[in-house]
């Protein structure tokens, strides 16, 4: 049976990130895509330049239209913009029987703030809850924790440990923004810590890779797969998403990964 995962998240008509990523990501790991729009943005490869917000009740309409008709295997939450948005996506989710892989869509790449603090309680206090997975990359798992950015990989399981403690089943700390030779990420769980360990790609084009590799986890554990099966198969399609990027020509700023390099070679 073909797994149906729903994205909820914001649209980047560049096709880089938000909604338009997940459903590449979803598809690419053998699952069906759905798409719950929070917000439409103006942007590209240069970055964005325009933000419509979308009601937060016609968010929960659309959640409840695709629960009401669909058999919802897993769910993906991006980019929700603000606390309402938020507040209207917990009531929507809460009390389903549902896989959520929640993604806090909180700081842009440039350091800028993308949610305000009212937006933030209501992530931790009401969205971490649901979660089965959390993928912070460190920036966010640090504005989480009210803490320094971690820096080592005592510090990356530590705070995947504090995070675990606001209520997700599992937490996926995601190292893309450290440094050295490898990108490490750490899954933090009752079995304890897990690492997956790929080389750094040199490369501008890692447009999106936050957005494609949550939608890819929510694909992989929406087909039944073990949490660490599920990190170590959606870690791997964005290593060679990465790996291929430069094969596309999109934009002349930060390009999309080849989300379908393993199926178009």
């Amino acid at each position: 049976m073909i797994a149906n995962v729903l994205s909820i998240a914001g649209s980047d008509p560049s096709g880089g990130a938000g909604i338009q990523a997940d459903l590449k990501s979803i598809a690419a790991n053998g699952a069906y895509g759905m798409a719950v729009l929070t917000a439409l943005t103006a942007q590209n490869t240069q970055g964005v330049s325009g933000v419509h917000r979308v009601p937060p009740a016609f968010v929960a309409d659309q959640i409840k239209a695709v629960f009401d008709d669909v058999r919802v295997d897993a769910v993906k939450i991006g980019m929700i913009l603000d606390a309402e948005i938020a507040g209207s996506v917990a009531d929507a989710l809460s009390g389903l029987d549902v896989v959520i892989v929640l993604d806090p869509v909180m700081i842009a790449k440039g350091g800028a703030s993308l949610l305000n603090p009212e937006a933030v309680a209501v992530l931790r206090d009401r969205l971490l809850p649901l979660a089965t997975v959390l993928t912070p990359n460190l920036p966010e798992a640090a504005a989480l924790l009210g803490a320094e950015v971690a820096e080592v990989r005592e510090e990356m399981a530590a705070q995947g440990r504090a995070l675990r403690t606001l209520g997700p089943e599992h937490v996926l700390m995601k190292g893309g923004h450290g440094a050295g030779a490898e990108s490490s990420d750490c899954l933090v769980s009752d079995c304890g810590v897990t690492w997956f360990d790929a080389p750094r790609i040199a490369t501008k084009n890692t447009h999106g890779t936050g957005c494609s590799l949550s939608a890819a986890l929510a694909a992989q554990l929406g087909q039944g797969r073990k949490p660490q099966e599920a990190v170590r198969r959606a870690k791997a399609f964005i290593t060679d998403a990465i790996a291929g990027a430069d094969d596309l020509t999109v934009g002349s700023g930060h390009g999309p990964i080849h989300h379908f390099v393993n199926l178009w070679r």
